[in-house]
């Protein structure tokens, strides 16, 4: 039984489909004769065109308005502990009482959100800290770096809190000719100092943040010195004479300051796992998954109630065009939950603009074995054959509820097969941890 996986595996493998195609029907086993009797024919798994009515069934059933329901005890207590995670992982200790969270609900009896905000993963740390915290954790994070490695925490600094690239650039170059100068031409001291008021190194280095520390770093210390020719002094950073024994350092410190990439925090896909609930198509949303301040949120709802005049007022090709591509920037974050036909339900966030193969991901990391074919199928049983698609471009924002659909001839393989499958396809520990959909 097991060489029977595995021809299906290879099979899968040698036919595996390009973006956007489907897979080639896998080459089927050869079955024994039967001596005397017929064995029973195998129940074959359903078709595409029915799982996707059963998809476009399931999503005009969930499109219809619903009530919202209270928020469980347990919901609550959930959206608390997490706050509290990210907080005490963050060390971030007496806030303000006025600082609380904008999407907590407003008044007694509201829906509690589907997540309780937008959460990073600090590259340094380790720590998981909410959207609006993540600049001021990095910025300590790189701080409390410089007591290990002071050279590479100031050239982090240069790159991550330098906005403009260009002028990262710019200056970075420039930084890499004074260090050459110093490592081809040792005994030439003009090149080991560099007067702090010249033109181009106000203009390109000394505007950037980190810039200075790193020059400490480095082993260069400021120093008044007196103007050839004049009567004036004036400062300038010179190379500290232990310096001229450790050339090569210099050397390696000029290779990380080009090479060095910002330092980025990775978004939380927050990944959860819900057990079968009729509540799938409805989510809650926290501000910090729009590209809006409130005062747009609030006219956005308003704009919601005139969709209806809109759509029948004529309107041309421009105008449709203009109105998707605002429709696209308003939203930074998408929730989307994937609903297996057991009914599971498997939940991430991702950003708007990621495209729709980060999904295919997501969900083949879920499963107990990631070989396994599958389609996603929109509202109405689409199939979202393009994954080079970003998920803004495929109308999934800010939040998306798919189903996940079976290769058919594959799954009619494993059933005839007649091996026990376990109960769901998806991974033990993810199991352990399902929650109930409030």
């Amino acid at each position: 039984m097991r060489k029977f996986f595995q021809e299906i595996k290879a099979d899968l493998k040698f036919k595996t489909a390009g973006p956007g195609q489907k897979l080639s029907e896998p080459s089927r086993v050869p079955k024994e004769k039967p001596k005397a009797e017929a064995a029973p024919k195998p129940r074959q798994g359903p078709t595409d065109e029915a799982q996707m009515a059963a998809a476009a069934a399931l999503a005009r059933m969930e499109l219809k308005p619903k009530g919202k329901l209270p928020s469980s005890q347990e919901a609550i207590k959930n959206q608390v502990r997490r706050e509290l995670m990210a907080e005490a992982a963050a060390s971030e200790k007496g806030l303000p009482a006025e600082e609380q969270d904008l999407t907590s609900p407003d008044k007694a009896g509201a829906a509690a959100p589907s997540v309780s905000g937008v959460y990073f993963i600090c590259p340094l740390t380790g720590a998981v800290v909410r959207k609006d915290k993540k600049e001021k954790h990095l910025r300590e994070a790189i701080q409390a770096y410089f007591s290990v490695d002071p050279v590479a925490a100031s050239i982090m600094e240069i790159h991550t809190f330098n906005k403009d690239r260009e002028k990262v650039r710019a200056g970075v170059e420039t930084m890499a000719k004074y260090l050459d100068n110093i490592y081809l031409h040792p005994e030439e001291e003009k090149y080991r100092k560099i007067k702090l008021q010249n033109k181009v190194f106000q203009e390109r280095i000394s505007c950037l943040e980190g810039i200075h520390r790193f020059f400490q770093a480095i082993g260069f210390e400021t120093k008044t010195l007196p103007v050839p020719g004049q009567e004036t002094t004036e400062e300038y950073y010179v190379l500290k004479e232990e310096m001229l024994t450790k050339l090569e350092d210099l050397k390696d410190y000029k290779e990380q300051l080009l090479s060095s990439e910002p330092v980025r925090a990775q978004l939380d896909r927050q990944l959860c796992l819900f057990k079968p609930s009729p509540e799938a198509a409805r989510f809650e949303l926290p501000n910090d998954f729009y590209n809006l301040t409130a005062e747009e949120i609030k006219r956005e709802q308003r704009l919601r109630t005139e969709a209806v005049e809109k759509a029948s007022m004529l309107r041309t090709r421009a105008m449709r065009e203009k109105e998707e591509q605002r429709e696209m920037r308003k939203y930074s974050y998408t929730l989307v939950r994937v609903r297996f036909p057991d009914g599971y339900i498997l939940q991430g966030t991702f950003y708007a603009r990621e495209s729709v193969s980060t999904l295919y991901n997501f969900v083949r990391e879920a499963l107990r074995d990631d070989w396994l074919p599958f389609e996603l199928l929109g509202p109405g049983g689409l199939k979202l054959t393009d994954k080079n698609l970003a998920f803004n471009e495929c109308g999934l924002v800010p939040s998306a509820l798919l189903t996940l659909a079976w290769d058919a001839a594959v799954m009619a393989d494993i059933e005839a097969a007649g091996e026990e499958q376990p109960a769901s396809p998806l991974k033990p520990e993810l199991l352990s941890r399902v929650q109930t959909l409030s």
